[in-house]
């Protein structure tokens, strides 16, 4: 990879990880539903007019927007607004890749390596930890097992859209862009139906009317720079190289995301939560490069 791909892939890791302190800073002034149907809005508009509708199924496309942009981010955007740490909400939410694995496996008859096993069950360690762990008097830790089980939810439904668009892809390749921009419409109705039912007209009304500037930043933030320019810079490193070559590099999402946390929010960590984050971390790299030590393994047998 050069080194200009390589700052570019940097760039978006990073966008990706502070997208996390954005969503906590756009939900101080708006409810989770309301600003997620307006990030997805403008996510669709006016870039539908700009780019081509995918050559995907209707029942695919409404599948992959019900699943990884509607399950994913009312679950998140709930989570963080109860209180869910910024930072850890952007590390537990890579349990996505595990599930993709398990459900890829289930629907897909796609087959699990011995690291894929040893990363679900090295993660899912730290995950007890995380969920054993109650609020400590002695951070600002908003972690519970609610907000906890939220974001594993979110998590899910991004697996659950990864099978989806598994399952796009298999019928031809479609554009990264394409696929985003059209299937953000499919989110808005049900993200409006939900403010309106859980949040109430007269919220919906009072955070229109009184919306912040740190609001309509962080909408412009999550709907632009983190969905249209990340995305599309991911993709076009996707269809530049390997995926192994671009891949591991979002595990530094999380990084960046506590980093960010911890200097733009003040968040602290106990511990105990310390020690549940690092090892998932572990798990998540024994998932993407368990696989290439067995090989390692055998060449350096073979060549003592």
């Amino acid at each position: 990879m050069s080194v200009k791909d390589l700052l570019l892939a940097l760039c978006v890791v990073i966008a990706w990880g502070v997208n996390f302190v954005v969503i906590k800073v756009g939900l101080h002034d708006m409810p989770p539903f309301l600003l997620a149907a307006l990030r997805f809005a403008l996510v669709a508009l006016p870039a539908i007019f700009f780019v081509r509708p995918p050559k995907v199924p209707l029942r695919w496309l409404a599948l992959y927007g019900l699943t990884i942009s509607f399950g994913q981010f009312a679950f998140l955007f709930l989570a963080i607004k109860l209180g869910m740490p910024a930072g850890l909400a952007s590390l537990v939410l890579q349990a996505q890749a595990f599930f993709t694995l398990l459900l890829g496996a289930l629907f897909l008859a796609e087959k699990l390596r011995w690291h894929h096993v040893a990363g679900i069950v090295i993660a899912s360690g730290g995950m007890f930890l995380l969920a054993t762990t109650s609020d400590d008097v002695h951070t600002t830790s908003g972690l519970t097992l609610t907000t906890l089980l939220l974001t594993l939810a979110a998590a899910f439904c991004w697996g659950m859209g990864n099978i989806t668009n598994r399952i796009i892809m298999r019928n031809g390749s479609v554009p990264i862009m394409s696929l985003v921009v059209w299937s953000a419409l499919i989110p808005v109705g049900p993200f409006l139906v939900c403010s309106w039912l859980f949040e109430g007209p007269d919220a919906i009304t009072h955070s229109l009317l009184n919306i912040q500037l740190e609001t309509v930043l962080a909408l412009v933030y999550l709907a632009f720079i983190a969905t249209i320019v990340g995305y599309g810079i991911w993709g076009t490193l996707l269809g530049r190289y390997e995926t192994w070559r671009v891949a591991p590099l979002s595990l530094l999402v999380p990084v960046f995301g506590i980093l960010s946390a911890a200097l733009l929010l003040g968040e602290t960590l106990s511990m105990r939560q310390i020690i549940g984050a690092l090892i998932i971390v572990i798990g998540l790299v024994m998932n993407v490069f368990g696989g290439r030590l067995m090989p390692l393994r055998i060449r350096r047998a073979q060549h003592d």
